[in-house]
């Protein structure tokens, strides 16, 4: 067996882990972290490619309640503009 951290792609430096229509954006060991949920798609050609995002800035710490976690909230159209203000969000709350 090896010791190898399983590698996730990443953006902008920090890792991206999807799971369905929802993706993490950070890292878990980090005091918050980006959750994006695909709320719908869109064709293009024969791909499905996400339409309205919900962007959530969240507390990654356990003893917090489901609902206390979430600190910031939007709607985005697309993954590219989820992904954007996602950045911007958790550098700015990292930085704190």
């Amino acid at each position: 067996m090896s010791d190898t951290k399983p590698s996730f792609p990443t953006y902008k430096g920090k890792p991206l882990v999807r799971s369905g229509d929802t993706i993490y954006y950070g890292s878990m060991a980090d005091k918050y972290v980006i959750k994006i949920d695909i709320k719908s798609k869109k064709k293009v050609g024969d791909l499905d490619v996400a339409d309205k995002c919900t962007v959530q800035l969240m507390y990654t710490d356990p003893e917090i309640r489901t609902r206390k976690q979430i600190v910031k909230t939007s709607e985005k159209n697309g993954l590219y503009l989820a992904l954007d203000i996602a950045e911007a969000w958790l550098n700015r709350a990292l930085a704190e």
